[in-house]
């Protein structure tokens, strides 16, 4: 692949000397071999010139779901990836919810092998506990040989406390990072969406903020004791802000994303009991998104992931309280941080999080190999049903104004524009 881009705005704040910068793009063979403010055109290259074209680094997701094993009409790999080429990811972290549940190292090898090929890098999240019951350790070891870049129980508390404490101790031996979702089951209880003034109105089961806090304190707490690697995902609450900036003061080698729509949205949506809206964690309230967006800006919120959740229609076209959680994302994350904060933390925001998961940081300069989105921060658009490129459409974003386009990813020497 040898293409070249012309007069691409860089967005690149590590990269003093070329930040805010436009260049000239020369890329052969999946490197890049020259960056200058003019670059003649040649014959055997593909030039490109699109519209205000921005540069950065690539996107990296720490949360996606998709369906293949087991749930392929939901979103097999390949259609899945080739959505987040098209919203400017070029690594993704595949979460342990299909069927069967990746806890052996072969499991490991074949969502790897379905991802050969692929603009998107895909790196699987290997189950923490064997079919993600919460009794007995899966095959750690060897599924981090295999290429788990972490391991979770997708959306499911460690409920064992000692079964967490030990997860702790053991992935020390192999530089593992260990995901322990935030909720407290008892706490939960029946609830289903955000206790507040809305769940009361409304007649729906509250889950307590207490339930999120409640879990991150002994997780905290038992990471003091034991040291390792932990990461929080998808946080919701103000308190859970402030339990994790304490406990970063403290020196515990702890790090934590937030969902997009948990961002975007609060439970005030769910005034149409659309089941789309209907995500673990809930939406919370204005105060909430506020102090979970102040720690995104402060650094004590380390990523925002999509939380890409693809469902079938049957799971979603029933009554509220019965619907599935989740809602996809993909496509909606740089359009909606975009109009949250300033475009140049929305890419600083979007390019960080590999380091923690031991891949490889890509570089912006000659020689590096070519890791890059390609975007428009300006336009102004809706999202709709019919210009998504998921199989599902299970999606809270729907009919919501977004601001930027994406035009493409240049990855894995590979162009998807």
């Amino acid at each position: 692949m040898n293409v070249l881009l012309k007069s691409a705005k860089i967005v690149c704040q590590d990269n003093k000397a070329l930040h805010l910068k436009k260049r000239d793009i020369l890329i052969k063979k999946g490197i890049i071999e020259r960056i200058a403010a003019n670059i003649p055109s040649a014959s055997n290259i593909k030039e490109i010139k699109l519209k205000n074209l921005h540069v950065s680094l690539g996107w990296f997701d720490s949360s996606v779901s998709f369906g293949e094993p087991g749930y392929e009409e939901r979103e097999t790999i390949g259609n899945g990836l080739k959505v987040a080429a098209a919203s400017g990811f070029t690594d993704v972290l595949l979460n342990p919810n299909t069927k069967p549940i990746p806890d052996t190292s072969s499991d490991i090898v074949f969502l790897k092998d379905r991802a050969n090929g692929s603009a998107t890098s895909l790196y699987p999240i290997g189950s923490f506990t064997a079919n993600g019951d919460g009794i007995d350790l899966a095959e750690l070891y060897d599924m981090k040989n295999a290429g788990a870049v972490a391991f979770s129980d997708f959306k499911k508390p460690i409920t064992n406390a000692n079964l967490l404490k030990i997860g702790l101790l053991y992935t020390q031996n192999f530089d593992g990072v260990l995901c322990s979702f935030p909720l407290n089951l008892d706490v939960k209880g029946k609830g289903i969406v955000h206790e507040g003034d809305v769940s009361t109105s409304l007649g729906l089961k509250g889950i307590p903020s207490l339930a999120e806090e409640l879990q991150i304190s002994r997780d905290l707490f038992i990471l003091e004791y034991t040291g390792g690697k932990l990461h929080i995902p998808t946080i919701s609450t103000t308190n859970s802000v402030k339990l994790i900036a304490n406990a970063k003061k403290k020196g515990l080698d702890v790090t934590c994303s937030v969902a997009i729509h948990n961002l975007k949205f609060t439970d005030e949506s769910l005034q149409e009991f659309d089941s789309d809206h209907k995500v673990l964690p809930p939406l919370r309230e204005k105060n909430d998104t506020k102090a979970l967006l102040k720690g995104l800006v402060e650094g004590t919120v380390d990523y925002v992931t999509s939380d890409h959740m693809p469902l079938d229609i049957e799971e979603k076209r029933v009554e509220f309280d019965n619907a599935a959680y989740g809602t996809i994302g993909l496509e909606t994350v740089f359009g909606s941080l975009n109009q949250l904060m300033e475009l140049e933390n929305t890419i600083t925001i979007l390019t960080k999080g590999r380091e923690r998961f031991g891949l490889e940081e890509p570089q912006l300069k000659e020689g590096a190999k070519a890791c890059l989105t390609l975007f428009d921060p300006e336009p102004e658009m809706v999202y709709t049903k019919e210009s998504s490129l998921s199989t599902s459409k299970n999606s809270m974003f729907f009919d919501s104004e977004l601001k930027g386009k994406v035009y493409g990813i240049i990855n894995n020497n590979q162009i998807t524009i």
